[in-house]
């Protein structure tokens, strides 16, 4: 008895993040993005780190904190996809920059769980974007002869300054199209030659695992570190996600996903527009920039700005993404302007929300405002889809975040010294 009671006190103690507490946010607009919509003056209640209620009519106890969010707009928190938050801090500096590995023999198996740092300066820059969980996701460092077709495997992370891993393994990452075709050897058909040889190797590997290891089975192109993580693709468990953008690359990649069996996750897709009834059809989702409407390279020549839109209406799941690890905060911008150039607002909202948790296999735990997610809760003072809104309010599992950052404090301790006297009083 005892013992089951000391388990119960650790498991409620490891439960909840340090400092929840019962916080009430009242009279808001909130916006679910649930099956409950919008609610016009609502109250969204989070105990020890979790949503126990939303609506109108919602009891607050008297020890709750409140937030008085009258006149102002409630959301989930905003999922970043595509990011590498965590993972890099200065881009020209090499030690700060733990994207990807150029170590020869590991690919697949890099995982960007590792190594994450949770005092990075771009993390409360983001956080004061909104965005409260993030994919972490590998790059690759193409060091001369490196011809490793992976670039390794995405992470889910949190935003709260606490250690960030929220969940290993939630894609592999790999580049098609011009990059990948560079990759393997100068040409889009020698990469799909290469990696159907590849996960024919690991449907091998993984049913003489015993024979490998006494080694009696031939060589394989992967070590048996990049191997054993490539068996949850084959496998369908996780998700491959594919950097693609030329319609005809696209068209490839779904027909070798359809073929090997794989789950796929495509990004980019700067002309997936011109194939969105297929990508619909084989039910598989896209990270877009909605803004990249120039043709940079000859595999974007179709590139629009109604791209989010296109995709949308043929029925395909649209998460969208920010631009760049130090600008994330401009995710909101890019889904505004999807919005302005013909998507639906909600599909908007819900493409940097509930659609980045779903697409990761998150949507059990955050992305909307439910009883039982995580109490991930934004208050703005207007439309968050505004470049003009301003977040009020931040909360990461129940608990109220810092309304700073570097830069805002920079801008606090100098800009006055800058700006002339209002009203011409002397300084």
């Amino acid at each position: 008895m005892i013992r089951a009671f000391v388990a119960a006190l650790l498991a409620c103690a490891l439960g909840a993040p340090a400092g929840a507490e019962t916080v009430a946010i009242t009279g808001g607009r909130v916006v679910t993005v649930a099956g409950g919509g919008d609610i016009a003056k609502g109250t969204v209640l989070v105990r020890d780190g979790r949503i126990v209620a939303v609506g109108a009519n919602v009891a607050v106890p008297p020890d709750a904190r409140i937030i008085d969010a009258t006149g102002k707009v409630v959301t989930p928190g905003l999922v970043a996809s595509g990011t590498a938050l965590g993972l890099i801090e200065v881009r020209t500096v090499e030690a700060t920059d733990d994207r990807g590995s150029g170590a020869p023999g590991l690919s697949a198996a890099f995982d960007a769980g590792y190594g994450l740092n949770p005092d990075s300066m771009l993390i409360p820059v983001a956080r004061l974007g909104g965005i409260t969980r993030a994919i972490a996701t590998p790059a690759y460092n193409d060091r001369p002869g490196r011809e490793l077709l992976f670039a390794g495997q995405a992470a889910a992370v949190v935003l709260d300054g606490t250690p960030m891993l929220m969940r290993r393994g939630v894609a592999m990452v790999l580049e098609m199209g011009d990059a990948g075709a560079e990759r393997a050897g100068g040409a889009r058909a020698a990469e799909l030659v290469a990696l159907r040889a590849i996960f024919a190797e690991v449907r091998d590997y993984k049913i003489r695992r015993a024979a490998y290891d006494r080694g009696e089975t031939r060589s394989y192109t992967l070590s048996r570190s990049d191997l054993e993580a490539l068996i949850p693709v084959v496998e369908g468990r996780m998700p491959l996600l594919v950097s693609v953008n030329r319609a005809s690359d696209i068209r490839d990649v779904l027909e070798m996903a359809r073929s090997e069996r794989l789950k796929l996750i495509l990004e980019g897709a700067s002309e997936g527009w011109r194939v969105a009834p297929d990508i619909a059809a084989a039910g598989v989702p896209v990270l877009v920039t909605p803004v990249e409407n120039t043709p940079a390279s000859f595999e974007a020549l179709g590139a629009t700005l109604t791209n989010a839109r296109r995709l949308a209406e043929a029925g395909v799941t649209v998460a969208i993404q920010g631009n760049g690890n130090h600008r994330e905060r401009e995710m909101r911008y890019n889904a505004g302007n999807a919005v302005a150039n013909g998507l639906d607002w909600r599909a908007g909202l819900a493409a940097i929300t509930i659609n980045p948790a779903r697409i990761f296999g998150l949507a059990d735990r955050i992305g909307s405002l439910e009883p039982g997610k995580d109490g991930d809760v934004v208050v703005w003072d207007g439309d968050p889809l505004d470049t003009l809104s301003r977040p009020i309010a931040v909360l990461i599992r129940g608990v109220p975040q810092p309304m700073q950052s570097r830069a805002t404090e920079l801008r606090d301790r100098y800009l006055p010294g800058v700006l002339p006297p209002a009203n011409g009083d002397k300084p």
